[in-house]
């Protein structure tokens, strides 16, 4: 499937689309270094991989180990795991029944720095809510995107040599039990909601899937195009070049 928007595209305005599912959270922070090994290096356009994880906590570079309020022998009990990762922000949840997205996108095709960035995709992701009825927007101080004072998405990033990794995960219809196990993003006044609970119904996850490809389409300016699994998924890579969760 192509995503076609209203602006001359060039190789820096396409991004390639990559649907993998549920993965093992090991395994996607591994696609990811491939994918910014390879974008980089220019040889290939702007990368976005979209996917679930089983049960896993990350916590970013700044990230508080009381900020988990359980050990990680009794959340693994819960069939959860804990990882410590290299993007920005605290410590969050990952989950079946979010849509996680990790952009892979070199900022030097717009000119604009980490700032701007997360902003965009804060923007992306409102306009992806607002098509499925939800009013979301941004808490002063306070990245993600928020309904009233509770957060839908939770977004931490990386930017090394201009190129990003990490990204956001959006909750449509997680567990959301297992954010009682943390203070999400070290906010301990901040709820956390889904579409599910924000609707009332639930919503297909490649529903939501295909309207945050649309919107980051729309958004950054890019030629959204499907893709299967590149040669570069499968190839060494030589040094860890940055990765992570949100």
């Amino acid at each position: 499937m192509c995503y076609h928007f209203s602006m001359a595209m060039s190789g820096f305005r396409q991004c390639l689309v990559l649907r993998r599912g549920l993965t093992d959270y090991a395994e996607g922070w591994e696609m990811q270094r491939r994918a910014v090994a390879v974008v980089g290096e220019g040889r290939t356009p702007h990368i976005l991989i979209l996917l679930q994880h089983p049960p896993t906590y990350t916590l970013g570079v700044r990230g508080k180990a009381e900020h988990l309020l359980a050990s990680e022998e009794a959340l693994a009990r819960l069939g959860a795991r804990v990882y410590r990762v290299d993007r920005g922000g605290d410590v969050t949840f990952h989950g079946p029944g979010q849509v996680v997205g990790y952009p892979i996108f070199r900022l030097d095709a717009w000119r604009q720095g980490p700032l701007w960035y997360v902003r965009r995709v804060e923007a992306a992701l409102i306009d992806a809510l607002a098509a499925l009825g939800i009013a979301a927007g941004r808490v002063e101080g306070r990245t993600g995107v928020w309904v009233g004072a509770a957060k839908v998405a939770a977004i931490g990033v990386r930017v090394s040599r201009g190129v990003t990794s990490h990204g956001f995960a959006l909750n449509v219809s997680p567990d959301l039990s297992y954010f009682a196990h943390i203070v999400p993003c070290g906010l301990a006044d901040a709820a956390v909601t889904s579409i599910e609970r924000l609707l009332g119904r639930p919503v297909p996850l490649r529903e939501v899937e295909d309207l945050v490809i649309e919107s980051l389409g729309r958004v950054f300016g890019l030629e959204m195009v499907e893709a299967g699994r590149p040669a570069w998924e499968e190839a060494p890579v030589a040094a860890r070049t940055g990765a992570g969760g949100a």
